[in-house]
């Protein structure tokens, strides 16, 4: 498959194409449905491949690999084209289980965000797109009254109802970072092949992710969502976890696995030592994130940008031009968070973790906001252009940035998901022998 050769981020489209050509190498053993059309008229594709012996939804249990739930986040199509083939060549992952791959779980968002292979921060952000909350298939449920959900959520949903899948994996990415998963329930034995994949390959495990800031971790790198009355600290979140598709699997017992993976690394993201001053830091980061995001405000406001009303009526600023807004809306909530809940204690990794996600906050309003501005010649892009560049080069600079080859991401997903699965049915298998 040249797709697979290239190691760059498919499209879609290459997706769709790429597996209807595997599914036809594979006769009986592996097939392409259309389970659902995106919101502008899309196919969502699944592929299935078959439990040992079987058809591919006759299997004794199923799990379900979801791929580009966030538009911004391309690396997970590739993931599960190269996971297909992988349990394909390997009947060991398929004995009495079948595989399930949905390929771009929002492809109207993935056409607007085009990363095919960046070459830097700049160039990932200079066509950057992610939807507000409310349009993103996972987290819609969270935010949404059940007849509102789009059709991209209906569609995973109906999937999962019809799968039970024991192990539900999502497939995330960050732009700078490191790599660490999150999960819905603990899987016991995680840590250690994840550790070892990530070492092998030279991907920091970012062992305070500021999503997961407060979370039970088993080890380094690996987060359990706290449970409905825990008084484990959380990260800000404006959305609801447990109504989100990651828990949807919670009715068939099933478990969900969010596996992040960095497109830039940073070992910063990987200190375990002490910060001298999380607070001071954190107050510091909460000042910065509430300045430059009024910097952004303020060219929206000035530049006189009026498509419409909401939901806006300018088809090709409107998508943007929403999640501006929505991301403009969310930082001084953030930025309240973090100077409120600033702890005591922290690690160096954590408060870098906080750091990067102040930077892209404010870095992916202004990058949207530019490619409206641009498109329509206004004259405020120029300006907003230079302080996108700035922006990008100052987090590279800041972070150390190396760039982790498509390949590489890739192979650290594909090992996380396949490790994750071992360790589940041999935590059953305990269960079970106990």
């Amino acid at each position: 498959m040249t797709l697979l050769r290239d190691m760059r981020y498919p499209t879609p489209r290459e997706l769709g194409l790429a597996a209807r050509a595997l599914a036809d190498e594979h006769p009986g053993e592996a097939r392409l449905r259309q389970a659902g059309t995106s919101r502008a008229g899309q196919p969502l594709w699944v592929l299935s491949v078959a439990a040992t012996g079987g058809a591919p939804r006759g299997a004794d249990r199923n799990v379900l690999v979801v791929a580009g739930a966030h538009a911004n986040e391309p690396v997970g199509g590739a993931t599960a084209l190269s996971l297909a083939r992988r349990v394909l060549d390997d009947p060991a992952p398929r004995a009495g289980c079948g595989w399930h791959f949905l390929l771009c779980a929002d492809p109207d968002g993935a056409e607007l965000h085009r990363t095919p292979h960046p070459y830097s921060l700049l160039d990932y952000h200079r066509n950057f797109f992610r939807p507000p909350g409310p349009e993103q298939p996972e987290w819609a449920p969270s935010l949404l009254p059940p007849d509102r959900l789009p059709p991209e959520t209906l569609a995973l949903m109906a999937l999962i109802d019809e799968l039970r899948p024991v192990l539900q994996v999502s497939l995330h990415a960050t732009d700078l970072g490191g790599s660490w998963v999150q999960l819905t329930r603990d899987v016991p034995g995680l840590a250690e092949p994840f550790a070892k994949s990530a070492a092998e390959l030279r991907i920091p495990v970012e062992n305070g992710a500021s999503d997961a800031a407060g979370w039970p971790s088993p080890g380094p790198g690996i987060f359990v969502i706290p449970q409905p009355g825990s008084e484990a600290a959380g990260a800000f979140h404006p959305e609801d976890t447990r109504l989100s598709t990651w828990y949807h699997a919670h009715r068939y017992a099933g478990t969900t696995a969010i596996v992040e993976v960095p497109m830039w690394a940073s070992d910063l993201v990987d200190d375990p030592a002490p910060h001298p001053d999380p607070r001071g830091a954190l107050r510091m980061l909460a000042e910065r994130l509430t300045s430059d995001a009024s910097l952004v405000a303020s060219v929206r406001a000035g530049a006189d940008v009026r498509p419409g009303p909401p939901p806006y009526e300018d088809p090709a600023a409107a998508p943007l031009l929403r999640a501006v807004d929505w991301t403009l809306a969310l930082i001084p909530r953030i930025a309240a968070e973090w100077t409120a809940g600033a702890p005591e204690e922290a690690t160096a990794a954590y408060i870098a973790s906080i750091d990067a996600f102040g930077r892209r906050l404010s870095l992916r309003a202004a990058a949207m906001l530019l490619r409206v501005l641009r498109t329509q010649g206004h004259p405020a892009a120029p300006g907003l252009d230079r302080l996108v560049t700035g922006w990008c080069e100052d987090f590279a600079a800041r972070f150390g940035a190396r760039w982790v080859p498509v390949a590489t991401q890739v192979e650290h997903q594909s090992r996380t998901v396949l490790a994750a699965y071992d360790r589940l049915v041999a935590a059953g298998r305990d269960e079970r022998a106990g």
